[in-house]
């Protein structure tokens, strides 16, 4: 369980660094975000999901890293 949290942690530092850092440049980004088409970002979300699961997947199961 301490893991889970410190996990949560970093997660919520690191999402944060991008609005601290350039706020303006966020705006911009978020705007053309919302113009998107929703199954656009569906797909970009699913890379990501996959992305972080063979990252979690690699650095469990093998040496590699």
């Amino acid at each position: 369980m301490n893991y889970l949290v410190t996990l949560i942690g970093l997660v919520l530092i690191l999402e944060a660094l991008p609005y601290v850092a350039f706020p303006e440049a966020m705006l911009n980004w978020l705007k053309q975000l919302s113009e998107m088409n929703p199954a656009m970002l569906r797909i970009f979300g699913l890379l990501a999901m996959g992305l972080g699961l063979l990252l979690c997947y690699i650095t469990q199961r093998t040496d590699w890293i």
